[in-house]
């Protein structure tokens, strides 16, 4: 396909499709490059399939793949997935081994949320892997076939298919260089002053770069009234932050949550309004002066620049300065007074940043220079850089991903040298070996892919959005500012209080977004869907939505993304490994058959002989000579399988679990509690006969909360963690429908204990220390029993109150421990002293 002009006539063909962006038709076609991408639904997606695609005939298709069930592990500190920093992706090698797996060259693979367009990349990467991949892949695939795959990219960010462009975009990276190496110079010879300072005992002015500034947050001393420089207090004698900090003039400890910030009060001249701010002022500067750095107070000169600079403004570059939505990452810099995007940014950076951002608009490049641009523009551009300090060195650690957060220590990089630096870690990207004809990328929701033929796509892989993870309209936002183009958030997939999305408008979400994805899929055919998520209600909320949509799930494996997100790294609880759902569109045939024989005993069967047929045999996942279970060939899963198919069609189930487990044996063959095809046995008898049996014990389902005990029982006859139970566990659950279960980490609290690694175990109880802490478990669980009580505790255990007043102690909930003191009789307080104690010490507090 040709590149084209996309008009006006283009867009309203799209208007009214579901999540349209907020956007002018001016600004839409100005970031658009027809016919591969366009900043809303992309209305020239279908000739796409129409030109590459190949019909679906069930007649003489031949097709058939078993449930991909090798470990995928991929390194996100692979260049590529470097270049640009997006709330969360899953790098493009771990991707390729679904796609080389699933479709053939030139089969057209759909991404319905498809964030930065790693999809889209590792699509056209199965025509050029790298060597060193294509090495590993082929030491456990025999069979595999390269070349480059189509890829359709939606989402429904604006960012997001700005970004998937840049990626999947082949363009002459020499020319792009020359260009952006002639604006740069440009700019900086403009506004290069506004980074000089003058070296430290040189009597030359302006003779060395700024490489960055420190700004410091401005606390008042709630004993003395005293303006603190959190900087100047912040840092021990070697050069780490403290613990604990004091007044520098009065001397009292103080704490930063407890003290009140400092308040700049500004005019602002876009709109004459008067802005009132958390006060920041800068504290440090760091320069180069000949090929050496060097640290520096501000000194007069300085200061009075920034003030110069602040103070004339910016006056012939245009700069984002939209409102910020009220959410829930928005709430932090709200609060400080940073009300729109543009106070993201000190002038110093927005002037240099809206200069270059400008200039690219005259450039044939200028949505590859302005990818450059959005890749730093919150990381390290904005004054949401965070800053470290250890023994005295300064580490420039970014942004806090996944957040809107302004630190009390901020870097305020030198916007040339940011630029630079990028453009050498996204040229990689550019150098791939792409072509224009092998991907389009769309802006709309997913809940309507109406330009997608049906029956039309040969496989899918998603990395939805899982329940209220991240908040990605409101994190997306600044990049979206500067692109003139706003996420329509209405059908964001999201659980989220701000926008009133609960898990049930979650469900029906994903749910419409799947049912469009059933629709577009051809039959016989896979879809991966990468899961993480902590919660059961959401894992049962996502497998409930994807099998309403008419699929059928077949298998579920964990994939290893590398190093793991922030949230993985940091959060307690926090699972480091994800899960990839495989499931399959059942055949045209079996469909128009159950459909006419409704209630037909024989359908059952055919149903079963369709999943057997689309279940892995005998996989070695781990390639280490042992056969993995597969829990979906036994009994009680196929029953389920079953049922929950005829339940998602409204139809009655024709039989009862006793007489399907009869018919079973009667009609399938049977090894290891495991059922087969016939021509699937000998497959796995000969596999069997050469290799063990991995976790045979394991033949039974978590369908309850007492499975789910005796499961942890068994998994912890070897102390693991939460973050490797917890995979295996939403792996194994099968929640029956009626069954409220509690989440994975409730069962461990109330069932097990955990040792000083972290690591959950069985309890011991003949070991005193064990017995104890299951004695604390149990009356911290009738203490919980009394908060959910109304008005006075007449009955109660006064160890019970003990124990939970000590818990609520040391979570500094002390307004919880006068409320329920308050609930005991006069008596029991007063002459108990332990919670007298726990009391009056809690009231002066409240």
């Amino acid at each position: 396909m040709e590149r084209r002009k996309l008009t006006k006539e283009d867009i309203d063909k799209v208007r009214d499709v579901e999540g349209f962006p907020l956007g002018t038709d001016e600004d839409i076609i100005a970031l658009s490059d027809a016919p591969y991408y366009t900043a809303c639904p992309n209305p020239f997606i279908k000739e796409f399939v129409e030109e590459y695609g190949h019909p679906y005939d069930e007649a003489t298709d031949d097709y058939h793949r078993e449930p991909y069930t090798e470990d995928v592990s991929s390194n996100k500190s692979n260049s590529i997935y470097k270049a640009h920093a997006y709330h969360t992706k899953v790098p493009h090698e771990a991707i390729m081994q679904y796609i080389l797996h699933y479709t053939e060259p030139g089969d057209i693979v759909l991404d319905g949320f498809c964030g930065t367009g790693m999809t889209g990349v590792a699509a056209q990467m199965c025509g050029t892997p790298s060597p060193e991949f294509r090495r590993k892949y082929e030491e456990h695939h025999k069979e595999v076939t390269w070349g480059a795959r189509k890829a359709i990219m939606n989402d429904l960010s604006p960012a997001a298919t700005f970004i998937s462009y840049n990626y999947n975009a082949a363009i002459d990276t020499g020319a792009f260089e020359r260009e952006m190496d002639q604006l740069l110079d440009s700019v900086e010879c403009e506004l290069g002053w506004m980074y000089k300072t003058t070296a430290v005992g040189s009597a030359a002015k302006d003779n060395a770069t700024i490489n960055y500034t420190l700004w410091s947050d401005v606390f008042i001393c709630p004993n003395c009234g005293h303006e603190i420089v959190f900087y100047d207090i912040a840092l021990d004698n070697e050069g780490n932050m403290q613990p604990i900090l004091h007044c520098d003039k009065c001397g009292v400890e103080i704490k930063k949550s407890k003290c009140k910030r400092a308040i700049d009060v500004r005019m602002d001249r876009e709109t004459g309004k008067i802005q009132k701010f958390a006060k920041q002022i800068p504290v440090l500067i760091n320069y180069s002066f000949g090929n050496k750095r060097y640290n520096k107070t501000p000194d007069k000169m300085d200061l009075g620049r920034i003030d110069k600079i602040t103070q004339d403004g910016i006056n012939e570059y245009w700069y984002p300065t939209d409102e910020l939505i009220k959410g829930e990452k928005t709430a932090d810099p709200i609060n400080i007074g940073i009300t729109s995007v543009n106070l993201f940014y000190t002038v110093r950076n927005l002037y240099a940043l809206s200069a270059i951002w400008n200039r690219a608009g005259k450039s044939e490049y200028k949505n590859q220079i302005r990818f450059c641009l959005t890749a730093i523009l919150m990381k390290t551009a904005s004054r949401l850089h965070n800053v470290g300090f250890k023994k005295g060195k300064i580490n420039l650690a970014g942004a806090m991903p996944n957040a809107l957060f302004i630190p009390s220590i901020l870097a305020e990089r030198n916007i040339f040298q940011l630029v630079r630096k990028k453009i050498a870690d996204i040229l990689p990207v550019y150098s791939l070996k792409k072509d224009n004809q092998n991907y389009m990328v769309s802006c709309g929701s997913s809940t309507d892919l109406s330009s997608i033929p049906s029956n039309s796509i040969d496989y899918i892989f998603v990395d939805p959005p899982f329940g209220s993870n991240l908040m990605y309209s409101e994190l997306s936002f600044i990049w979206e500012a500067w692109l003139k183009i706003l996420t329509n958030n209405g059908k964001e997939a999201i659980i989220s209080r701000p926008q009133k999305k609960g898990l049930s408008e979650y469900q029906t979400l994903f749910y419409q977004c799947f049912s469009e994805f059933y629709r577009c899929l051809k039959p016989n055919r896979w879809i991966t869907i990468e899961f993480h998520n902590k919660n059961n209600s959401v894992w049962t909320a996502i497998n409930e939505a994807i099998q309403r949509a008419g699929f059928i799930i077949s298998y579920v494996k964990t994939i290893d993304k590398g190093q793991g997100s922030y949230n993985q790294q940091t959060a307690t609880g926090s699972v480091k490994q994800d899960l990839a759902i495989s499931a399959y569109k059942p055949t045209l045939g079996f469909i128009k058959s159950f459909e006419r024989k409704i209630g037909d005993p024989a359908m059952v069967w055919e149903f079963i002989r369709q999943h057997l047929r689309n279940l892995p045999v005998a996989p070695d996942g781990d390639h280490d000579g042992k056969i993995d279970i597969v829990s979906e060939r036994q009994n009680y899963l196929l029953y389920d399988r079953m049922v929950a198919w005829h339940l998602m069609h409204g139809v009655s189930v024709p039989m009862d679990a006793t007489e399907f487990y009869r018919g079973l044996d009667e009609h399938f063959m049977k090894r290891d509690d495991m059922y087969f095809l016939p021509d699937q046995v000998n497959e796995y008898d000969q596999k069997r006969s050469v290799m063990e049996l991995e976790n045979i014990e394991m033949a039974f389902a978590i369908q309850d909360e007492k499975g789910a005990i005796q499961w942890l029982n068994y998994q912890l006859t070897e102390p693991q963690t939460y973050q490797d139970l917890q995979p295996k566990y939403l792996q194994e659950l099968h929640q029956l429908r009626s069954e409220k279960m509690p989440e994975l980490m409730d069962l461990l609290r109330e069932n097990f204990l955990q040792d000083e690694d972290g690591k959950w175990y069985v309890p011991d109880i003949t070991k005193a220390g064990d017995v104890a802490k299951l004695r604390q478990k149990s009356l911290l669980k009738e203490f919980e029993s009394y908060l959910q009580m109304k008005g006075k505790l007449k009955v109660f255990r006064s160890e019970a109150i003990r124990a939970g007043f000590d818990k609520l102690w040391k979570e500094q909930d002390y307004k919880t421990i006068v409320s329920v003191a308050e609930r005991l009789p006069e008596k029991t307080i007063q002459e108990d002293a332990n919670l007298l104690m726990y009391y009056d010490l809690s009231t002066s507090r409240v």
